[in-house]
C-alpha cells in the first residue's frame, strides 16, 4: 500500500517508519510539504498520488496555541479540511490525529469514542474542529485517531523534548522536584501507538470514523514521574503537587485517560503504560548506559 506520511521527523512520525514492514512509504521533508502551504501540500498529493495519506503534524504547543489561536486553527483544522479534500478529490484515506484535550475531563472514567466532547481550550477546540472538518469533508475516507501523552524516541521538537526525557533529567540533575497530580491521563509511547496505528490500516474490519489509540491504564503526571524515576534506580523524590488543572489561567482537563473500545474489537491492543514505559526506559537509557 502506498502511503505519504506528513510529519516523519516527529515522534510518532519516526516510529511509523520504523515499525512498517511492507507498507511504501513517501515521507517528504517540510521544505516540499507544509501543512501551512495548502495548495503546495495539495498538488503533491495530486501528484503523487497515495492510497493513505497520514498527517502527524499538528500544532501542539498548548500555551503557544493560546497566544496564536488563528495559526492554531489554520494548522489543525483549515489544513486538515483541506487533507481530507484532496483526499476524496483522489480516492485516498486519510488518517489524521487528535487529542484527549477535546474532552473536559468531567467524566471521571476512560472516554468513548462516542462521548461528547467539551474542550478547554484553544489547542483542545482547534483539534476539535480538525476532526469535525475533515469527517464533514470526506465522511467514507477519514479515520480520526485520538491519542494522549505522546512521548517517543525521537522526542518532540516544538517542546523542547518529551515528559520522560525531561523527567530523567530532572531526577538526575536533583535530590527533588515537584509533579502535578490533579490530572489523570493515559501517557502512550509512540512506538506501541505506531504499531496499533499499522495494524488498524491492515484490518479488513477497518471503517471511517474516530478511533482512540492509547496505552492501556490510567494514571497522573506525578504517578507516571515516579515510575520514571524508579525504573531508572535513582534516588530523587518526586513531590505531588495539585495545580487544579491549570496553567495559569489556561484550564486543562482534569481526567482525560481514553478507552480503546473501538479499536480493542477489532484486535488492536496496546501495552500497559507501565510495560510500554519500561521499553522505552531499556531501549533509551539502559541499552544505551545513558542512566
Amino acid at each position: 500500500m502506498k502511503i505519504l506520511l506528513l510529519g516523519a521527523t516527529g515522534q510518532l512520525g519516526g516510529d511509523l517508519i520504523r515499525n512498517n514492514k511492507h507498507h511504501n512509504i513517501d515521507s517528504p521533508p517540510r521544505g516540499e510539504v507544509d501543512l501551512s502551504q495548502p495548495s503546495q501540500t495539495a498538488e503533491y498529493i495530486r501528484a503523487s498520488r497515495p492510497e493513505i495519506v497520514i498527517n502527524c503534524a499538528a500544532f501542539h504547543d498548548v500555551m503557544l496555541c493560546e497566544e496564536e489561536p488563528e495559526r492554531a486553527f489554520r494548522i489543525n483544522c483549515l489544513a486538515v479540511w483541506g487533507l481530507a479534500a484532496v483526499c476524496n478529490e483522489i480516492g485516498a484515506w486519510l488518517v489524521t490525529f487528535s487529542s484527549d484535550y477535546v474532552f473536559s475531563g468531567e467524566k471521571r472514567a476512560p472516554y468513548l469514542e462516542e462521548d461528547l466532547p467539551g474542550p478547554l481550550q484553544i489547542y483542545g477546540i482547534s483539534r476539535l474542529a480538525g476532526e469535525n472538518a475533515a469527517i464533514a469533508r470526506a465522511p467514507d475516507r477519514t479515520i480520526v485517531i485520538r491519542t494522549c501523552g505522546l512521548y517517543g524516541i525521537t522526542g518532540a521538537s516544538s517542546k523542547g523534548g518529551n515528559f520522560v526525557d525531561k523527567c530523567v533529567a530532572l531526577a538526575r540533575n536533583n535530590s527533588q522536584f515537584d509533579m502535578g497530580c490533579d490530572q489523570t491521563v493515559s501517557p502512550t509511547s509512540t512506538q506501541s501507538l505506531s504499531c496499533a496505528v499499522l495494524s488498524l490500516l491492515d484490518s479488513p474490519q477497518l471503517c471511517p470514523g474516530i478511533y482512540h489509540l492509547v496505552s492501556e491504564g490510567a494514571c497522573t503526571w506525578y504517578e507516571f514521574a515516579v515510575a520514571i524515576v524508579d525504573l531508572l534506580g535513582f534516588k530523587t523524590k518526586v513531590y505531588p503537587v495539585d495545580r487544579a488543572g491549570r496553567t495559569g489561567t489556561m484550564r486543562r482537563p482534569i481526567y482525560s485517560a481514553l478507552s480503546n473500545k473501538r479499536a480493542q474489537k477489532m484486535g488492536v491492543i496496546l501495552p500497559p503504560w507501565r510495560i510500554a514505559l519500561a521499553d522505552y526506559i531499556q531501549i533509551k537509557y539502559h541499552s544505551n548506559n545513558l542512566c
